[in-house]
């Protein structure tokens, strides 16, 4: 999917308005730049964010849960804690950031691109993810658990300690994943795209998922 890089390019950033205040539950906020500086705990659970910009910032138990965000580009921002539960992405850029322990689970990405982030102990459980590419980033004990995943990639990122149990698979393509460790649900993964590599390296787990005992004499 094509990524659009600088702020300038985007196709409303002239129609920007620096957001001032703080996010209110149910609030309306459409081309706006949220830039630089800390929001920590506030709560814009229910709100709509239309044709907008964050970027430079630092967001600690932010709750965005039941949001609705569409053409939302998000750059050099990190988000710790916080909830995104039952919320709604529509093309959404996430440019070299981190997500860490944000509770994402139930929400539906649709034209979703992560890109060089770093993303720990995200929780997607129970998501629906629809072209959806996490490119060049580093995912640590993400939990796709009871996920519905149709064309969902990950070329050039690490997956570490990643959990697949009881996901639904439409269209899953690992094979541009530099590093790949599963630790929970390779039965779930069936119909998944894998490489010759990633097979050598995943067939003691998945021996071990199949209850195959491996023995040499």
């Amino acid at each position: 999917m094509p990524v659009i890089r600088e702020l300038g390019a985007l196709p409303y950033a002239r129609f920007l308005r620096p957001f001032e205040g703080e996010l209110e539950v149910g609030g309306d906020y459409t081309e706006m730049h949220f830039e630089g500086g800390d929001l920590d705990h506030e709560d814009g659970g229910g709100s709509r964010i239309v044709e907008s910009a964050l970027t430079g910032l630092t967001l600690t138990g932010v709750k965005l849960d039941r949001a609705r965000l569409d053409d939302v580009w998000i750059s050099k921002s990190r988000w710790i804690g916080g909830s995104w539960s039952d919320a709604s992405l529509f093309n959404v850029t996430i440019l070299d950031g981190a997500l860490a322990g944000v509770q994402a689970y139930g929400g539906i990405w649709r034209k979703v691109v992560v890109e060089g982030c770093k993303v720990d102990s995200l929780n997607l459980r129970a998501a629906k993810l629809r072209d959806v590419e996490f490119r060049d980033c580093e995912l640590t004990e993400v939990d796709f658990g009871g996920a519905e995943l149709n064309n969902v990639t990950f070329p050039g990122s690490v997956l570490r300690r990643a959990r697949f149990s009881k996901v639904t698979v439409k269209t899953v393509d690992f094979r541009g994943a530099r590093e790949l460790d599963v630790v929970e649900g390779w039965d779930a993964l069936r119909g998944a795209v894998i490489n010759s590599g990633q097979l050598a390296e995943a067939a003691p787990a998945l021996a071990q998922t199949l209850g195959i005992v491996v023995k040499d004499r």
